[in-house]
């Protein structure tokens, strides 16, 4: 978008001057969770009455699915971290918004928003941190120049807070997600033809290292005989092979899939064998349809899942007790449905609404002072 876009800003801007105009900046190419939640919380805002324009790389998911919602967009070349012509550019693109907020959802963000508005005190930077890793920089990026930080769980919180990120300015908003919406269910067992006493495993997110994908051939390999054979794994947001084996358990790589409520609402266990996760917004969306979690107690997971009532937590790294979690939910068909049960009774503790007006509330307290 050129500089006739951006001249264009300001008066779509002022059509609403009774609350801060705010531009969310991300600079994911891919389409996440994070990202997600941008778009959640840029049309619930704009709902509540402000105006938000949404800036992101050319090219992105983000940008398509906002400009789809009829959200102002503007498109951003962000070369690196520390590029000092995107923060120009980002500086000129807020100034012509009459931007109040700068709400940065990404740590490249934050940094370019930070170089952005550098002397621009006017202009409020809100981040959001949704990893449960110890930032870096946090004496150049954490500790001034920012008005608040959002973290997505209390244990980004801790792990912020003992990265030396001063608490007083750390807020924590859990991420939310809106209702589940099934318009054409997925019946995994008749499009594949798996047997009607198949139990379907579900995996969800992308598939990294971080999410834990290697783990699970190592957990589907040691289930005992008679649940080895009844077990098939389906991957939502896997690379799309079809079907596939692994370590000898029957499934089906779906890839990225657009419906992802219809997919996710015929699965009967969700494995979240993550090693890091600031909340897990996918975890909750399958709580949301009834489909139970086994899970590792890693970052913000424990604050999603109650163990034993809404899902299954298994300690960090333990591959054997999450098989004996994993046997337990595909042998008892009640353990599954009162699990189930719990499950979405607890996802509505995490509702994207809630997420919104709990932004909004972030927002005026920094506009305040």
């Amino acid at each position: 978008m050129g500089s006739r876009a951006v001249q264009g800003l300001r008066a779509a801007a002022r059509s609403v001057v009774d609350l801060p105009r705010v531009l969310h900046i991300d600079s994911g190419r891919s389409w996440r969770g994070g990202q997600r939640q941008v778009l959640l919380l840029a049309t619930g805002l704009r709902d509540l009455g402000y105006r938000t324009l949404v800036v992101a790389p050319t090219g992105s998911p983000l940008i398509r699915l906002a400009e789809h919602a009829g959200l102002p967009t503007y498109r951003l070349t962000l070369r690196g971290e520390w590029d000092i012509r995107s923060a120009r550019e980002l500086r000129a693109v807020a100034r012509e918004w009459d931007a109040g907020i700068v709400h940065a959802h990404d740590a490249r963000s934050h940094s370019i928003a930070r170089l952005a508005l550098l002397g621009k005190r006017k202009t409020r930077l809100v981040v959001t941190r949704r990893v449960a890793f110890p930032p870096k920089q946090v004496l150049l990026k954490y500790r001034r120049g920012v008005d608040a930080f959002i973290a997505i769980s209390q244990a980004v919180n801790a792990v912020m807070v003992k990265a030396g990120v001063p608490a007083s300015l750390i807020e924590v908003v859990y991420s939310g997600v809106p209702a589940p919406q099934v318009k054409r269910p997925r019946n995994w067992r008749r499009e594949r033809g798996w047997p009607p006493n198949s139990v379907i495993c579900g995996i969800v997110g992308a598939m990294t290292q971080e999410k834990g994908l290697d783990m699970v051939g190592g957990i589907a390999r040691r289930l005992p005989g008679e649940l080895f054979r009844r077990t098939r794994l389906v991957l939502l947001g896997g690379k799309g092979k079809g079907g596939t084996t692994i370590s000898g358990v029957e499934g089906f790589d779906a890839g990225f899939v657009e419906e992802i409520h219809d997919a996710m609402s015929g699965l009967d266990v969700l494995w979240h064998p993550a090693r890091s996760e600031g909340l897990g917004t996918s975890v909750i969306d399958a709580m949301a349809l009834g489909v139970p979690p086994i899970a590792f107690a890693v970052g913000g997971l424990p604050e999603v899942i109650e163990d034993g009532k809404s899902g299954l937590l298994v300690a960090p790294a333990d591959i054997p007790g999450f098989v004996r979690a994993a046997g337990a939910l595909i042998s008892d068909d009640g353990l599954r449905a009162m699990l189930g049960e719990g499950a979405k009774r607890r996802a509505r503790e995490f509702d994207s609404k809630r997420m919104i007006e709990r932004t909004a509330e972030v927002y005026n307290r920094v506009i305040a002072g």
